[in-house]
């Protein structure tokens, strides 16, 4: 019986990587390594975070699936098959699509998600399409980054309104509501508020599409904080198609909106009768992961005279911060829908039912069939769900392979398993190879871990210890034998996730915020851990502390605090200090600062290395009895940077690689550095990489030590003379950001963890390894 796996370049004759007769010494390029093919193992069984759909009414059949990072999707017989489209563009993430139900070929899609999470991306623009999405150009708008909703005029194809929201991560001018009247040839901006705000959401009235809403929308998100409103938000008409505006909210009227700051708001204009319409507006909303909340003053409301009054419903709208989505059925203004939360109400809004049936608590965006409201799909973190009931009960698609991997890693049994964490869909593992003809499957994979799966790691000495991480290092060692599980996090023995009468709040503030677990051992997100190289009972792992456990986290050590000790109450967002009024106030960061990376050199026992959100890069040759702080030392790189990724190499003792990112603080350069003294001296590495990857991971090639990889929020690159000069490996990989990846020792494998396409595997790169000078030299070469 044979293995069930591809061949690549090993052992095949390459004679696409000559470089022609009596060529010495030539350069190989990226051309030379067009051959190689990766291969996609999924999962797609919980696939990945939807954020829109854009459903060809005359035919539902037809439809595109807007994916937050993994490109778009489309389908002609409701769902059974899917075409990728939109996968080699210079983006990944997309905010909004829309196609235009006159002219069903004409699709505009907006990049650049419209969530404010931690890890969301951003694009470069709108997108048109005139071949139902086959080919697209990019029409403009290139900074606007984050994309809210396309509005489309109901008959005129030469008409559109786009809602930019601007850079999440800082101010910038290209945001607000552009229009353009001749089918994004040009566009002018309608309605501004300031480089704080954007425009979030925009609706036509489907009868008189001169009558336009809008919605502004100020918000910030920090390394260290999120800032969720402010006097710039606001709700807007016109009726004149966007050449003057009505303030609806904090007009200086009682027309029923509420005053006083603002944050996100989502609009919905009934299609029956257009003067209805709804609104659900952010206002003294505070957070927590539990579901409950506190001081909520504004949520659902309705006007049955196109804006001039409204009548608050209820105060329903679940996590606006993260979608604010509400949407009225087509048919019937007493039926109402609320995402994050999927909730219904048949009465205007004055009362919700949660769903007793869904794939994923967190929803993104739904969609009703104006001919037959009981048709509904359904987007959201699990993916895509298609109801003919009126959304009481589901059809899941579970063969959209855009799963959202933060982080990846493997074992030693044949065929190897690989092992990864998604957002919002746990932690799986599943087989490299199949001796099945058919291949790897989704029932393949097995799910060992919930809630926000990340690092997942098996001590490869029995393949039988498997540590498995959740958000905000939730850290339990799983037996694979038995399934008998442990937690383990270092300060808190109820884990991560712990009872909720351990929230707090947030500098004592009436705040409530999600203070998940033991507020001593406050951790990243992403918080770091690993398996010593030389005794795999020793464990590694960082809160705001590293901490070290000599037993497989038995017990714990606390090696001190790392990070540099900021008091995040001191650091302004927006220009203000944080008040029991911001708005849905750090949403995504309960934990600022806190350890990002740990390293241990594999090669001297007792080196130690440590990164973090707040910049700190420490270094320690003493197995942490003593550290010497070394990021200053590091050439070009802003205080503050996050630390994403250490990389000690198992070739010298006093190498190191440091993967850095400062897109948080809106700086969206390559930091990528090498150190051949302990830290002591640095060189920078990116000089070839293309602008604005932002690079996530750094590895070093487990048998030449002048092969390096990286994974940049742009794809992969590789370099072959130890970061002079870098290619980008494209392997048949679309277009999407390459969080983690690592090789396999054993079958020398690349094995790539994507956020927005699953899992990618190189097999056998020894083209890479065996690529010295003297390959440049010869007209063939014959790889292992």
């Amino acid at each position: 019986m044979f293995l069930k796996r591809p061949l690549t370049l090993g052992c095949l004759l390459a004679a696409g990587l000559s470089t022609g007769t009596g060529a010495q010494g030539q350069t190989l390029g990226p051309e030379e390594f067009s051959g190689l093919r990766a291969r996609n193992i999924g999962p797609a069984t919980m696939s990945g975070r939807i954020v829109d759909l854009a459903v060809v009414e005359a035919d539902p059949n037809v439809f595109y699936v807007a994916s937050a990072t993994g490109g778009l999707w489309k389908t002609t017989n409701n769902a059974v098959t899917f075409t990728a489209l939109f996968q080699n563009e210079d983006v990944h993430s997309i905010g909004d699509i829309a196609v235009h139900q006159v002219d069903t070929s004409l699709v505009w899609l907006g990049s650049g998600e419209r969530a404010n999470r931690q890890s969301t991306s951003w694009g470069d623009g709108v997108y048109r399409s005139r071949d139902g999405g086959q080919g697209w150009e990019n029409v403009g708008l290139t900074d606007s980054r984050h994309i809210g909703r396309i509005a489309l005029h109901p008959t005129d194809t030469q008409v559109l309104f786009v809602a930019a929201m601007g850079h999440l991560w800082g101010p910038n001018d290209e945001r607000g509501l552009y229009k353009s009247s001749d089918g994004g040839e040009s566009w002018e901006r309608v309605l501004f508020v300031d480089e704080d705000t954007g425009v979030v959401d925009v609706a036509l009235d489907p009868e008189n599409p001169d009558i336009v809403y809008a919605a502004s929308y100020q918000r910030r998100r920090r390394p260290y904080g999120f800032h969720g409103g402010g006097p710039g938000s606001a709700l807007w008409k016109s009726t004149d198609a966007g050449q003057t505006w009505s303030k609806l909210t904090n007009a200086g009227i009682d027309n029923g909106l509420p005053a006083g700051d603002i944050g996100r708001i989502g609009i919905s204009v009934y299609r029956s009768d257009p003067r209805i319409v709804y609104v659900s507006v952010e206002q003294g909303l505070r957070y927590n992961a539990s579901t409950a909340y506190e001081e909520r003053l504004a949520g659902v409301y309705r006007s049955e005279d196109r804006g001039e009054t409204w009548e608050f419903m209820s105060d329903w709208n679940p996590r606006p911060m993260y979608a604010s989505q509400i949407l009225v059925d087509p048919s019937d203004d007493q039926r109402i829908y609320m995402e994050n939360s999927f909730s219904w109400s048949d009465d205007g809004g004055r009362t919700f039912t949660s769903a007793r049936q869904t794939l994923h608590g967190d929803d993104r965006f739904l969609w009703v069939d104006p001919s037959d409201s009981r048709h509904v799909v359904k987007a959201d973190d699990g993916g895509l769900g298609i109801s003919y009931d009126r959304a009481i009960t589901w059809l899941y698609v579970t063969h959209l392979p855009v799963s959202q991997f933060y982080r990846v890693s493997f074992d030693y049994r044949k065929p190897y398993w690989v092992y990864g964490g998604l957002q919002d869909n746990g932690s799986w593992a599943g087989p490299n190879a199949t001796y099945r003809s058919e291949g790897i499957l989704n029932h393949d994979w097995v799910k060992w871990g919930g809630g926000d799966g990340f690092l997942n790691l098996v001590d490869t000495t029995d393949n039988r210890s498997l540590y498995v991480e959740s958000q905000y290092l939730g850290l339990d060692r799983v037996d694979l034998v038995s399934g008998q599980r442990q937690r383990i996090r270092p300060g808190d023995p109820t884990g991560a996730i712990g009872p909720r009468k351990n929230w707090t709040t947030w500098q004592d503030l009436e705040a409530p915020q999600q203070r998940l677990g033991n507020a001593m051992a406050p951790a990243n997100w992403d918080g770091p851990f690993l398996i010593s190289a030389h005794d795999p009972s020793t464990i590694y792992s960082g809160t705001n502390i590293l901490w070290k456990s000599p037993d497989q986290g038995r017990t714990w050590e606390n090696l001190g605090d790392m990070t540099t000790g900021v008091d995040r109450r001191t650091l302004e967002i927006m220009g203000e200090l944080p008040t029991p009024e911001t708005l849905s106030l750090d949403d995504g960061i309960p934990y600022f600062p806190t350890l990002t990376a740990i390293a241990e050199s594999p090669v001297e026992r007792g080196v130690l290395y440590v990164g973090t959100d707040d910049g700190n890069v420490r270094v320690s040759r003493d197995d942490g009895r003593s550290w010497t702080d070394v990021a200053d030392n590091m050439p070009g790189l802003p205080t503050d940077t996050w630390i994403n990724g250490i990389e000690a190499s198992r070739f010298a003792p006093g190498r190191i690689y440091v993967a850095a990112n400062n897109y948080r603080n809106d700086d969206y350069a390559n930091y990528l550095f090498l150190s051949e003294d302990y830290g002591a001296t640095w060189a920078e590495l990116t000089g070839s990489l293309p602008p604005e990857r932002v690079v996530r991971t750094v590895r070093e090639d487990p048998r030449n030590p002048d092969v390096l990889y990286v994974g940049t929020e742009f794809g992969a690159y590789f370099s072959l003379d130890r970061g002079d000069s870098w290619n980008e490996l494209t392997a048949g990989l679309p277009m999407v950001a390459v969080n983690d990846l690592v090789i396999h020792p054993r079958d020398n494998d690349l094995i790539l963890g994507t956020h927005g396409r699953g899992i990618w595997i190189l097999d056998n790169v020894n083209a890479f390894q065996e690529m010295g000078p003297e390959i440049g030299e010869t007209p063939t070469h014959l790889f292992t």
